[in-house]
């Protein structure tokens, strides 16, 4: 297999490392920045949700987008703007001082951040069924390996970021931020594969409100797609808090934010071995028992930390939580390669990936409350408990036997 071959696959799966680790710095340092004006956690808080409100609405759109206009060009003017977006901070703190920056400005940055980075990540996972077919690489392991770099990049971006702001301060850091979108585009400028330019007119979407329309309505038909969306929902909705809220509440009580730090590094570095893994048990494992197992696994990892057993004890079930979960986005993109056609793939992705969007903001309305209330030992139970029913009801649905079934579109690579 000649370099050439390879090439596009390598060059998107740079592109992802890069773009991600970008919006993984940014997670770190437009909140960093936030808390240096007053050390106001509510200024950090009004940051950090202004790069999740735009989540549902811009994948959606993205998804359409990438039908409409093609797939590398989206990849591209998202990173061109999500590059723009964060060298916009230090500019503007040239401009008019590092200390005159304030919240809403920032706020404001950090929102188009978020808003412009689903379309790149839409993009850039479109593209991997071609890559794939040219590198003569399965769809299992491409999307093990795309996946697991993900995962990487969000452990890595944060780690970038902290050292950063540690050795030139958070301004500067955006600067790092910026590079990472730049390599991402010179990435994907250098990237030729056929079916990632611009669509035929003819498939293309009417409209932005009928294109998200009718990626919803494809996936909603689809059985399968429907039942693995919903469980994504669910989940998500359940478990985003516990990552989000009460781990950082648990350790914030015991003072100990470096024992944060291990936990969600041992859950990320679980995420990279699932997914990899994946790659290597593909073909000796029927996808609707990897999808059961993971579910399973991952409720009752939940609900042993929803115990607060000691802090061992959490980390090997962090990592057990993110190894287990980790070949169930590879099995989602395998499924949404396969069932969906060329000309609808960009949208069914992001109907797909808005609904895991979506899921978060419902579950942290009711932990916060809830974790105030009644605690933390009782909100980890009631958050926890139901991703074991989850799992067992799964095991009950006719719908996930279509997880092994031949698929619609078959991939054109051999393993």
């Amino acid at each position: 297999m000649t370099n050439t071959a390879r090439g596009p696959a390598f060059l998107i799966l740079f592109a992802t490392l890069m773009a991600t680790a970008g919006t993984g710095i940014s997670l770190v340092a437009f909140p960093w920045l936030a808390l240096q004006h007053h050390n106001s956690a509510s200024d950090a808080s009004i940051v950090a949700a202004a790069m999740t409100l735009p989540l549902v609405l811009s994948t959606l759109v993205a998804g359409t987008a990438v039908d409409f206009f093609g797939r590398r060009r989206v990849s591209l003017v998202s990173d061109s703007l999500s590059g723009t977006a964060v060298a916009a901070v230090p500019l503007l703190a040239s401009w008019v001082g590092a200390d005159a920056i304030n919240v809403a400005e920032l706020a404001v940055l950090a929102f188009f951040s978020a808003t412009f980075d689903p379309a790149g990540t839409t993009a850039r996972q479109s593209m991997l069924p071609e890559a794939a077919a040219r590198a003569r690489w399965s769809l299992d392991r491409t999307n093990s390996v795309y996946e697991a770099i993900l995962n990487l990049a969000y452990i890595v971006g944060p780690g970038i970021g902290g050292l950063m702001i540690a050795a030139v301060g958070g301004i500067n850091t955006m600067w790092v931020t910026a590079g990472c979108f730049g390599l991402s585009f010179l990435a994907i400028g250098a990237l030729r594969l056929d079916g990632t330019g611009a669509p035929h007119r003819a498939t293309r979407p009417e409209g932005l409100i009928s294109g998200v329309a009718e990626g919803m309505r494809f996936v909603w038909r689809l059985r399968v797609l429907r039942t693995l969306g919903l469980i994504d929902l669910v989940v998500t909705a359940l478990y985003l808090p516990m990552e989000s809220v009460l781990f950082p509440k648990y350790f914030s009580d015991h003072h100990q934010p470096q024992q944060l730090g291990w936990a969600l590094a041992a859950l990320g570095v679980g995420g990279v071995v699932g997914a990899l893994g994946y790659a290597v048990l593909a073909n000796r494992t029927r996808r609707r028992t990897a999808v059961l197992t993971a579910t399973l696994a991952f409720g009752a990892a939940s609900v042993g930390i929803a115990f607060l057993p000691p802090l061992p004890v959490i980390l090997v079930l962090c990592g057990v939580t993110g190894l287990v979960y980790g070949p169930i986005q590879p099995i989602y993109n395998y499924m949404m390669q396969t069932r969906a056609p060329h000309h609808l793939r960009g949208r069914v992705v992001g109907v797909m990936t808005g609904l895991m969007y979506a899921a978060g903001p419902l579950g942290l309305l009711v932990a916060g409350p809830l974790a105030d209330a009644a605690g933390l030992r009782i909100t980890f139970l009631a958050l926890a408990v139901p991703i074991l029913v989850v799992g067992l009801i799964a095991c009950g649905l006719p719908s996930l036997r279509e997880l092994d079934r031949a698929p619609d579109f078959a991939e054109d690579s051999t393993p």
